[in-house]
């Protein structure tokens, strides 16, 4: 099952399409522009959703979701983490609250440790 959702989302081209993201995910665009820290625009016109910033963003929270999928469970219980889960290796921020400030990489970096059994 993630699996199915990484490729749904991402488009012969590799590039995220918001559209499905939030379609996948029940989800309005407004609230997945939310979820990235981007303004609606960003998810909503095609000239600024292939624009590098917003791609790098869905990317990492597409990847971050999938990634946590087999241990929520679901699309929508990985999101769910994504956006509340607080993480101890950061302050309690969430993996939204780190994407925001353009800390994905070190997001997965993290669910990396922990999937190898590493500290949290």
């Amino acid at each position: 099952m993630a699996t199915a959702f990484l490729v749904d989302v991402v488009g012969q081209g590799g590039a995220v399409s918001p559209d499905v993201v939030s379609g996948r995910l029940r989800i309005t665009k407004t609230e997945l522009a939310h979820a990235l820290g981007l303004s609606r625009d960003s998810v909503s016109k095609a000239s600024r959703v292939a624009s590098p910033a917003t791609q790098k963003r869905l990317r990492d929270m597409v990847e971050i979701v999938n990634r946590v999928i087999p241990w929520t469970g679901s699309e929508l219980a990985a999101f769910a983490w994504y956006r509340s889960q607080p993480l101890p290796s950061f302050g309690d921020q969430t993996a939204e609250d780190l994407v925001h400030a353009g800390r994905g990489e070190a997001v997965k970096r993290y669910l990396s440790r922990v999937a190898e059994g590493g500290f949290a």
